[in-house]
């Protein structure tokens, strides 16, 4: 059987544990967890001390909770380099905080302390990252709301590791149990006793009102938890209850509560998804307590690179050398960071070292720098000999390699490659890859697998800029952002003789620091005509791009000063033959205390089809989610084909939460194996971003019941109301390179694609067994294209919609739907009149579209309506309790 080499580093990773700079899990404990200080944190002794006991507490509490399965072993703690050096700091290595499991920043505005999880993914899947707030971790008022630090990290874990859902709901805080019950609270389980109540402005509350058109307490309403419980559960609830120790299970799971939970994880228990993970399927309960976390304290210190550049025989075709020289320029001369240390290092069948390291000390420096890179190719291709003068680089400056980088480019293959990974992987260094064409070598990923580094793939096609855009995805990971460069255009384009290149770049209120402009042209030796105007009308022509006498096809303008906000317009005139002109704009940060609007593309990096490939980005200002944005993504397979595809943020399909910033879709488009590398573009029209309130985070305790008294606690700082208007933006981020297998010859002839699950299933009673149902179209090939049909069914039990069981449920009556392309909010009137139900019985429905070629989509999120609710009193009985 012929080898394929796409599974090469699948294999290996399987053989020499390599993967990304993640968490590991051994033996029950959880390893190499990175907690990491933003740099705009000032040094505090306290958020250190408080770190430590959190962990502590955290770890001893996870054990008890999972039934003595998992605990924190390891936990790293990255200090900004802008606190003092201390003895016992170890230099960071291969940690870095844009990859911290934790990060302790403060919020962008004010809008409070709560500890959440940025979770993109559905039911199982991890998280992105934990955000805790220097106020969390220093002001002991707060404990009274959300408890011990400790518990609020495992409810915040369990979020992030096993991808489960918060079980109260600060938009839907209550629901209606059925029958002639009063509405209940948000929880689980349904048993936690507690009072409800409406907060009066003299500091006293009264007993809450039932509104009679929704049957559900008036708004204002406020469930206030007995402090002392007879339930351990659950830690996904409320975390802060002494006697809360567990997680809900199917044995006191509560399926009627409208909470994100049952939506997203189809009414199955918290610990039902804990207990399906990978985690748990390679543990087992431990017969003693746990050790201690051992928690090691880094410090980042300046950034130090070094770049590997292949220079061999190959590089002479395709113009690749030539490309390379305007790419490392625009790296060296706008991308690199001011006070980094960079070398530059040269290699064919052996290595030669251009340049020792050099600080980024000043634009001088930077163009000394530029003139290090190589302008010529011959030879053969040896990278290990690359990689270990890097090393040495390092060692002439430094006592080792750890936490030094390398940007490690080629475009041919090498049999030896493997020769150097003990020495890679010993090294503690960090290895960023970019492959140039479609024959580097195929072992090229594993090294920045095996050292936690960026992977990028760039083709011979001239239309992607991917070469330009790889060398500028290239930054510190340090969390610093006012200090990294930001890609705010990248667009190639074939332009005949004589014609013209147009177009806009939004430069906003956030950035215009250190702004370049920067053309390119791939064939004439003549540059093409340059005009740019910025929006008060000021022009620039060619005469002020500054052309470098050993890089004849790139002209730059670096704008003084702060570039003035608003549409800059270009228009680029090709003067000879028909070529590709590229136009690439850079920038900074305005202001080091205003965050820049960002774009963060987010992807699995090895794919095997019929399997979709979801494409995420998040575009955030700080950690405002940004809306109302075009966000196309781009990707481009080995063979230069490249697809462009729209992501969303609509809530529907791959998009797990409407308007939170995070940019979704699927892709199925593959026609080829190996290689492919993703561009993601963003353009803001001047909508407004919003900051929404996250979905899964700590719950705030509004008070507590103490011995029949109530006691409230300050009210948080609501942050729903927090409008900020960014205007017009450019944005274009590389999302690196991934590895697609199993792909047949050619692509797919038959259609394997089924339509997409439904998650926005809604429900809404009309009254004499009349139901409302609406949701967001799925596709035919998942979110793309229309489906053939749907079914709809229906059950008094949530568990007879799930997998299997959904086809034997009772069937709804669809006649008259109509189907629409997917992203179409639909609508369907269901008149259940031959419905015998008693008042107050729970009906519960599911949707499922299936497509012309009888490919079945999964069934959706599971909706809950309540049958002819009575009219209850309008106030509950004094000494009614839950």
């Amino acid at each position: 059987m012929a080898f394929s080499w796409w599974l090469l580093p699948l294999m290996l990773q399987a053989l020499h544990g390599v993967t990304d700079a993640t968490v590991k899990l051994n033996n029950g404990g959880f390893e190499d967890v990175v907690i990491a200080i933003n740099p705009q944190i000032p040094e505090d002794k306290k958020i250190l001390d408080n770190i430590k006991g959190m962990v502590q507490e955290a770890s001893a509490y996870l054990f008890g909770a999972t039934q003595k399965r998992f605990y924190f072993k390891t936990v790293k703690v990255i200090i900004p380099s802008t606190w003092k050096t201390k003895a016992d700091y170890q230099r960071v290595t291969r940690e870095s905080y844009d990859k911290a499991e934790v990060i302790v920043a403060a919020p962008y505005l004010k809008h409070g302390d709560d500890p959440y999880t940025l979770q993109y993914g559905g039911c199982g899947e991890p998280g992105r990252y934990i955000h805790l707030t220097p106020n969390f971790l220093t002001n002991d008022k707060l404990l009274d709301a959300y408890g011990p630090r400790g518990r609020v990290l495992v409810h915040e874990w369990a979020h992030l590791r096993w991808g489960v859902f918060d079980e109260y709901n600060d938009d839907a805080p209550f629901y209606s149990p059925g029958g002639n019950s009063m509405p209940e609270a948000t929880r689980c389980p349904a048993t936690f006793k507690g009072s409800y109540v409406v907060p009066l402005a003299d500091g006293t509350t009264r007993p809450c009102k039932v509104e009679p058109k929704t049957q559900l307490y008036e708004s204002g309403c406020q469930f206030i938890p007995e402090k002392n419980q007879n339930t351990p559960t659950s830690i996904m609830y409320v975390q802060s209850i002494p006697s809360v120790t567990q997680f809900c299970d199917k044995s006191n799971h509560n399926t009627k509560a409208t909470n994100m939970q049952n939506k997203m994880c189809n009414y199955r228990s918290t610990w039902d998804v804990i207990t399906t993970s990978p985690d748990f399927a390679k543990s087992t309960p431990q017969r003693a307590p746990p050790p201690s976390p051992t928690i090691t304290l880094l410090q980042k210190q300046e950034r130090v690179l070094c770049l590997v550049l292949d220079v061999s025989g190959s590089m002479g075709s395709s113009n690749r050398i030539g490309r390379l020289k305007q790419a490392a320029e625009i790296f060296a001369l706008q991308i690199i960071e001011a006070g980094s240390w960079v070398g530059v290092v040269t290699f064919n069948s052996a290595a030669t070292v251009q340049t020792q390291l050099r600080q980024i000390s000043s634009d001088s420096v930077r163009k000394t720098l530029a003139g290090f890179l190589p302008t010529s190719a011959g030879g053969g291709t040896n990278i290990c000999s690359g990689v270990r003068s890097a090393f040495q680089v390092f060692l002439k400056k430094y006592p080792n390699t750890r936490g030094c980088e390398i940007v490690l480019l080629t475009d041919g293959e090498d049999k030896q490659v493997n020769s150097c990974f003990t020495e890679v992987r010993n090294s503690g260094s960090i290895i960023h890859t970019i492959a140039l064409g479609p024959s580097a070598a195929k072992e090229l990923e594993m090294l920045a697998d095996m050292t936690g580094g960026l992977k990028f793939a760039a083709t011979d096609s001239l239309n992607s800029n991917a070469l330009i855009d790889a060398f500028s995805g290239i930054s510190s990971g340090s969390g610093d952002l006012s200090q990294q460069s930001i890609q705010l255009e990248s667009k190639a384009k074939e332009v005949a003789a004589k014609k013209w290149m147009f177009g806009i770049v939004s430069i906003d209120k956030t950035v215009g620091k250190d702004t370049f402009f920067v053309i390119t042209w791939s064939a004439s030796t003549t540059p093409p005509e340059m005009f740019l105007e910025d929006p008060k009308g000021k022009k620039y022509r060619t005469k002020d791009f500054i052309t470098d006498k050993t890089n004849l096809r790139t002209a730059r303008l670096q704008i003084s000063g702060i570039a003035e906000a608003g549409d800059w317009k270009y228009s680029l005139q090709n003067q000879n033959t028909a070529q590709t002109m590229t136009i690439t704009v850079t920038s900074r940060a305005r202001s080091a205390t205003v965050p820049p609007v960002r774009v963060m593309p987010l992807i699995k990096r090895t794919h095997k089809f019929p399997d979709p490939l979801v494409i995420h980005a998040e575009v955030s200002q700080g950690f405002l989610p940004v809306t109302g944005a075009k966000v196309i993504a781009t990707i481009e397979a080995d063979n230069g084909a490249a697809v462009d595809l729209e992501l969303l943020d609509n809530g529907a399909g791959a998009d797990i939460i409407k308007d939170d910033g995070i940019y979704s879709r699927y892709f199925t488009s593959f026609k080829v194996n190996g290689r492919h590398n993703l561009k993601v573009r963003v353009q803001g029209q001047g909508k407004t971003g919003r900051r929404i309130r996250r979905q899964s985070q700590a719950f705030f305790a509004p008070g507590f019941v103490n011995n029949g008294v109530i006691n409230m606690n300050p009210p948080k700082i609501r942050d729903d109301d927090i409008e900020v208007d960014v205007g017009n933006f450019s944005r274009v981020a590389s999302g690196g390179s991934f590895v697609m297998s199993g792909v047949p010859p050619g692509g797919s002839k038959k259609d394997v694609f089924p339509p997409c699950r439904i998650t926005d299933l809604e429900i809404k009673p009309l009254g004499d067994y009349q139901f409302l149902l609406s949701w967001t179209a799925p596709g035919n090939d998942y979110d793309e294209g229309k489906a053939e049909r749907y079914e709809i069914k229906m059950s008094e039990d949530p568990s007879a919609l799930i997998d299997a069981a959904f086809q034997t449920a009772t069937s709804v009556n669809t006649a008259g739907l109509k189907m629409e392309v997917a992203g179409v909010k639909q609508s369907f009137q269901y008149n259940a009149e031959n419905l015998k139900k008693s008042n107050g019985t729970s009906i519960y429905f599911a949707i499922r579209a299936i497509d012309g070629s009888n490919n079945v989509g999964e069934a959706s999120n599971i909706a809950r309506a309540v049958v002819l609710v009575p009219i209850l009193p309008t106030t509950p009985d004094d000494t009614f309790c839950l």
